[in-house]
């Protein structure tokens, strides 16, 4: 690549994005940040910027984060810089995209609506949509891409358990589940379950052979883990050699972790799309070739 483009990441991101950096051959600035005592950010980018530049940072925790984000793009915008791409590997507000009450704000549109105002392009990773199918009709940008992890996900698998067996813990799963086991044919089901509140989840199995697999539950989010929780309890039913959880975005907030483990579930895994003690598969490499496809074209 050439000096015309800058990746601009932020201090809590920074190894993921000097790994993106690095596999899209972009020149790298971490932007710096004074936090004052009231709250409020104190952002300061490079005085000169080229016409292209890129923002890195995943999107959890996001209130603070969106606004010095648009704080940032607003003045690059300033300093004449013509083309501003996100790269966002998790990206938030994407699941309220309907009111199921009266009152209740819908916030894809709203987020969306306003990443467009400030950027050209968009770039994340499995986002979390329900009734949509592509990520431009919640932000309408030039290029709004939304690129899936299966692949390392699959080849991580493949090179780390024996005979994976796949559990999708709810129809929404299956896409990813489906598409993880089609790379190395393996075997996988699908759960149905019924959520009647943020912490409690009814899973019930479909008809399987679980005992003695190696089993993997595989799915795009872990928040609270309790879909996960619920899904590993009823698995040990049946005696499986190992329970393993395998997740795109790892949240795992509160004691997820540690519940997840009290039931002897063997190996929790995550892409780095949020930093996160599970991270084990980098996803510098799949965001570089979108990026560099984006930059070139």
């Amino acid at each position: 690549m050439n000096n015309d483009v800058l990746l601009l990441g932020f201090p809590e991101y920074y190894e993921q994005a000097s790994r993106l950096a690095e596999a899209a051959a972009i020149p790298y600035v971490k932007i710096k940040i004074h936090r004052f005592p009231d709250g409020e950010s104190k952002l300061l980018l490079p005085a000169q910027l080229p016409k292209h530049i890129v923002f890195c940072r995943s999107l959890n925790d996001p209130n603070d984060k969106l606004i010095e984000l648009l704080m940032v793009a607003a003045s690059a915008r300033k300093q004449g810089v013509e083309h501003i791409t996100l790269v966002a590997p998790y990206l938030c507000y994407m699941r309220q995209d309907k009111a199921f009450h009266s009152g209740e704000v819908i916030s894809q549109r709203i987020i969306g609506e306003l990443l467009a105002a400030y950027f050209d392009n968009v770039i994340t990773v499995d986002a979390h949509l329900h009734r949509i199918h592509e990520l431009s009709q919640a932000i309408p940008v030039k290029k709004a891409i939304n690129i899936t992890a299966t692949d390392p996900m699959a080849h991580f698998l493949q090179a780390h358990v024996d005979n994976p067996f796949l559990i999708g813990p709810d129809s929404e799963s299956e896409q990813w589940v489906s598409d993880i086991a089609s790379h190395y044919h393996m075997d996988y089901r699908i759960a149905t379950k019924e959520r009647f509140g943020d912490k409690d989840v009814v899973v019930t199995l479909p008809l399987a052979d679980y005992q003695g697999r190696h089993i993997v539950i595989v799915d795009d989010v872990a928040s609270t883990g309790k879909t996960l929780l619920a899904v590993a309890k009823k698995l040990a039913e049946y005696k499986p050699s190992s329970i393993s959880v395998l997740v795109t975005h790892a949240l795992f907030v509160n004691d997820a972790i540690s519940e997840l483990h009290a039931i002897n579930v063997t190996n929790i895994w995550s892409c780095d799309t949020i930093p996160h003690e599970t991270n084990v598969i980098s996803l510098a490499e799949i965001l570089a070739q979108e990026l560099i496809n984006l930059i070139s074209n």
